[in-house]
Order: structure tokens, then C-alpha cells, then sequence
């Protein structure tokens, strides 16, 4: 069951799991995984599309069940979408499975790095500003007892590839 080789990496959105994972699978010479992509590949659709469609709560049924019956290689590091520790048992789960690292980072630098990306991102799309730092410390405040629980709290400014790969072979 518990793989260390499976490096779950969580995170609000615009923390830079899929960025770092990319680069910290390359370092570590296996399979990187965007579980947002997976699930987008199996319903044929955007992530904001299938939430339009079907609203929040099948969304993250789907979210779980992509989580927990995607076939992971041997070794893999996983980026997960910001909200799926929160939801069902999928935090309890990644730490039965793997390692788990929460890319912290606050949120007026999660608003700086979000503001012009924020087509993809309809939660975000008409929020600026102050508005939309409040709103990220706010949704950072509902969902840090879900990340905290991270066998690994990375500082996301100061991190990168090899920094994280240093802090999982300390683990």
C-alpha cells in the first residue's frame, strides 16, 4: 500500500505543483502525473466544463475516484488539483499510498502569480486586487487543516527541484 516512491505534491492553484512536479520527475528519473489532466482525458472535457455541467459535488466524487484508481508506475510524483485534500478521505488516502508535500505559499503571492492566469480558473475569473487575495486566504484558511497534514510542508518560494528532492530523502 504506502509507496514512498509516490510523491503526492498538494497545494492551492498557482502553487506550482505541476511545474515543480515536472521538473522534481525529471531529477528523479520517473513518471510525472497531473491528476487534473487524467480525469479531464477520461471525461472528454475541461475541468471547467465537466463543473459547469455537473456541478461541484460530482466533480469531486469523479476527482476522488480518479485519484484512487489511476494505475501509478513504481515511481511517481502526482499533482493533484487544490481542493482534492479536502474531500472525502483523499488526504488519508495519499499518506497511506505515498509521500505527500503541501507547497505553501500565502496569498498575496498566490494572487500575484494567479491574476493573469485566470481564464482557466472561473472561481477566480472576475475577482482583482484586494478582492482576490481576500477570497485565496480565505478558501487557504478552509483548506490548510487538509494540507497541513502533509508528511512535508515545503516553503513555495524558496523551493524548486532540488531543494524538494533534499527534503524527501530527509523525510
Amino acid at each position: 500500500m504506502y509507496n514512498p516512491n509516490h510523491i503526492f505534491l498538494i497545494g492551492y492553484m498557482g502553487s506550482g505543483k505541476t511545474t515543480l512536479g515536472r521538473k522534481l520527475a525529471a531529477r528523479l528519473q520517473c513518471d510525472f502525473i497531473d491528476l487534473d489532466h487524467v480525469l479531464e482525458a477520461q471525461v472528454g472535457m475541461t475541468i471547467t466544463e465537466y463543473f459547469a455541467a455537473h456541478g461541484e459535488e460530482a466533480f469531486r466524487v469523479l476527482e476522488s475516484s480518479v485519484l484512487k484508481n489511476t494505475p501509478y508506475a513504481e515511481k511517481a510524483v502526482i499533482s493533484t488539483g487544490g481542493g482534492l485534500p479536502c474531500f472525502f478521505d483523499n488526504m488519508e488516502w495519499m499518506k497511506q499510498h505515498g509521500q505527500t508535500v503541501y507547497i505553501k505559499l500565502n496569498a498575496k503571492v498566490l494572487a500575484g502569480r494567479l491574476e493573469n492566469n485566470k481564464d482557466d480558473r472561473p472561481i477566480l475569473r472576475h475577482k482583482h486586487g484586494e478582492e482576490l487575495i481576500a477570497f485565496i486566504d480565505e478558501k487557504l484558511a478552509e483548506r490548510e487543516p487538509w494540507y497541513n497534514q502533509a508528511s512535508i510542508i515545503a516553503d513555495g518560494l524558496s523551493l524548486n527541484a532540488e531543494r524538494l528532492e533534499m527534503l524527501l530523502n530527509h523525510k
